[in-house]
């Protein structure tokens, strides 16, 4: 690689960094207060917390990782054009292939990148997020670790309790079900306990009020009452896993005997292709920024700022790449298109960069703009007058 070519791979790579990671901290510190509630519901230690936010981020990598390159390219290239450093490498007779090749196998790299993150990495930290949620709140003593708190164990179910004891002991229990729509149960008990199985919660000394639909309340007092857990606890430490669960050879060959899969097929297949597909972005999105900002331009050429538009495009591509995989969630006659947003997209930009053609707005709209820009300049100019 030559000199030239290092030192634009060098200026557009810690662009890209200096965009990609705060970018990606602010992403992943609002994913990971999402899931506060594991130490707060579920009584985890910090530790376990920052396990979990440690798995959480490379979820999202793969997506932030195409914008900051877009942003790394045209701030670069927009500096270099601004510097007249552009126009001084066409002077000097060196080929368009200077800017394009290393930025393009920077662009590469970062397309086997995303796919390997998002064929397999991403996946197996989803599958341990769920594990790890699931086996948090399997046991329902950790779902009621803090005394005098009323806590939603699952929808319609709460739970409180005054004060824990050693083992699986506790006093002052209050349980409010109202999962079934037929009535409204309420358990007050003076000591309980939680068997060692989890299968059921065994209140002693207490009542249940029961509210029938047309306002009716039955009380009854009871010695000992066990309160059924063992659907809960199934259904809470069993983790469940879709079709984003699930890495990319599984996806192309998935178990017919998959709960999800006998469901929802087409989620299975179009998650296949979406991943596929959006490993062409970084790629696409590459060509797409040299297109814009690739040769020497004029300072006052009315438009707007390469970043701006490069990134309006960008932004629009994915869009359209995640609306057609929810058509394609509902039929396989749209995957193909999955294919066709990117591969067209970098098609046409391509075609547009080979032959060095740039992008125009249409004169209608060209002629708007040049009309604001004379226009706030000639304000700014009278208002430094009247200054001076």
């Amino acid at each position: 690689m030559k000199i030239l070519e290092q030192y634009i791979l060098r200026r557009v790579v810690l662009m890209f960094l200096t965009a990609l990671l705060p970018v990606l901290a602010i992403i992943w510190t609002t994913q990971v207060l999402r899931r506060i509630n594991l130490v707060t519901d579920s009584g985890q230690s910090v530790g376990s917390f920052m396990l979990l936010a440690t798995m959480i981020l490379p979820t999202i990598i793969a997506t932030v990782l195409p914008f900051a390159l877009v942003i790394g390219i045209t701030h670069t290239l927009t500096t270099m054009n601004n510097d007249s450093e552009l126009a001084v490498i066409d002077a000097a007779g060196a080929p368009r292939r200077t800017i394009q090749r290393p930025l393009l196998m920077l662009a590469g790299g970062l397309s086997i990148f995303s796919l390997v993150m998002m064929g397999f990495v991403e996946p197996a930290m989803r599958v341990n997020v769920r594990t790890m949620i699931a086996t948090a709140y399997a046991d329902l003593l950790s779902s009621v670790i803090e005394e005098k708190t009323f806590r939603q164990v699952e929808p319609g179910l709460f739970v409180q309790i005054s004060e824990r004891q050693a083992g699986r002991k506790m006093k002052g229990l209050l349980v409010a079900d109202s999962r079934d729509p037929s009535s409204e149960l309420i358990y007050y008990a003076r000591e309980g306990a939680v068997e060692e199985s989890g299968k059921a919660l065994i209140m002693q000394d207490g009542e249940v009020q029961r509210k029938a639909p047309n306002g009716d309340v039955t009380v009854i007092r009871f010695d000992r009452y066990a309160f059924d857990l063992s659907d809960l606890s199934e259904e809470r430490g069993q983790a469940r896993f879709g079709a984003k669960d699930r890495d990319l050879f599984y996806l192309m060959d998935p178990d017919p005997l998959d709960e999800r899969y006998v469901s929802n097929p087409n989620d299975f297949s179009a998650e296949l292709h979406r991943r596929i597909s959006a490993a062409f972005f970084p790629l696409v999105f590459a060509v797409i920024s040299l297109m814009m900002c690739g040769d020497a331009r004029s300072h006052r050429e009315a438009r707007l700022h390469p970043m701006a538009s490069t990134l309006i495009m960008a932004l629009a591509l994915f869009w359209a790449s995640n609306y057609v995989t929810s058509l394609a969630e509902k039929s396989t006659a749209f995957v193909p298109l999955q294919y066709l947003v990117p591969l067209a997209s970098g098609a046409a930009a391509t075609f547009m960069l080979a032959t060095n053609r740039s992008p125009r707005l249409p004169k209608a709209m060209s002629a708007l703009l040049n009309k604001a820009v004379a226009l706030s300049q000639k304000r700014f100019g009278q208002n430094a007058g009247g200054t001076a």
